[in-house]
């Protein structure tokens, strides 16, 4: 596979250089990112915990001015090489507007987390640089031990794959190969991102979604929006990953998150693979946003590849 020339791949790492571990939405303890701090050990990698670890303000990790300048120092700092954020929650999009990417753009580092993160994957994307879609360090040691590795294997640049099945792993699709750019994240924030600067563009590409305690028919009012602003419309293909937690009113919506989904975008024909494992689910594999990917459709088993950077 030929890599998206038009994105920018930040430096695979190497033993011995740092990286950082920051919250720029909600608060967290030194304790709290001990299992995280030892993975990062094991891997041969210091870390360097910024500001926001510890600090509070109500829910979040100190107020808006002190996680943008903790995050703002990590992207401008040369010695880290790559930003961990620490947990998710709400508060990224309190902070995308006061954030400097200058340094950031000259000199690429991965930004790994996901949920409340994707406001950073969105955003950073349309820079036209990859970001990395995978578990924050809360609670990196409840999550598979591919959940981990997969993380280790596109920070250290290595070979990686994505296979998965199950009932209904694939749906509009026969056996048949899809590539395309992928994108996406938490299905509330791109919502909450639609008509600003961070918005995501989604043309031609393979977008992803997931989501965690959502009403459904809030799934429901989110995908009609998406759908009828066109950013469903023109997709290479659709990936859903874990609805975690859907909650219902006393009168029952009637559908399942996915089966909301599907029956809103089937009229169009590309692939939608369900039962991704991404997302708030034990098995959440790390995904390299505006990669190109090849993605191998056989029937409820599929195989997603990612193309060397």
């Amino acid at each position: 596979m030929v890599l998206n020339r038009f994105m920018n791949t930040p430096n695979r790492l190497q033993k011995g250089d740092t990286i950082a571990i920051v919250s720029t939405a909600r608060k967290i303890s030194k304790e709290e990112l001990s299992p995280a701090l030892q993975l990062l050990e094991s891997w041969g990698l210091k870390a360097v915990l910024g500001k926001t670890i510890g600090a509070e303000e109500n829910q979040f990790a100190g107020s808006d001015d002190l996680r943008t300048a903790d995050f703002q120092q990590m992207l401008d700092d040369p010695k880290i090489k790559a930003i961990w954020c620490a947990r998710g929650g709400y508060g990224t999009i309190r902070i995308i507007d006061k954030l400097d990417f200058s340094e950031f753009r000259k000199n690429p580092k991965w930004i790994i987390g996901y949920s409340d993160v994707t406001v950073l994957h969105s955003h950073i994307h349309n820079f036209g640089i990859e970001t990395l879609h995978a578990q924050m360090c809360l609670e990196i040691e409840n999550k598979t031990t591919e959940t981990a590795e997969s993380i280790r294997k596109v920070l250290f640049g290595e070979e990686y794959t994505v296979g998965f099945s199950g009932s209904g792993a694939a749906i509009n699709a026969a056996t048949q190969v899809v590539k395309g750019e992928l994108i996406g994240g938490n299905l509330s924030v791109l919502y909450s991102l639609c008509g600003s600067a961070s918005e995501m563009k989604t043309d031609g590409k393979i977008l992803f979604i997931e989501d965690l305690d959502e009403m459904l028919y809030h799934i429901d009012r989110m995908m009609m929006n998406l759908k009828r602003s066109g950013y469903l419309k023109n997709l290479k293909a659709l990936l859903i990953g874990g609805m975690t937690e859907m909650k219902d009113n006393k009168v029952y919506f009637g559908k399942t998150a996915e089966e909301i989904i599907v029956e809103l975008i089937k009229e169009y024909n590309y692939p939608i693979i369900s039962n991704f494992p991404a997302g708030h689910i034990k098995d959440n594999r790390a995904l390299i946003f505006g990669r190109e990917v090849k993605i191998n459709i056989q029937s409820s088993i599929a195989n997603l590849q990612f193309s060397t950077s």
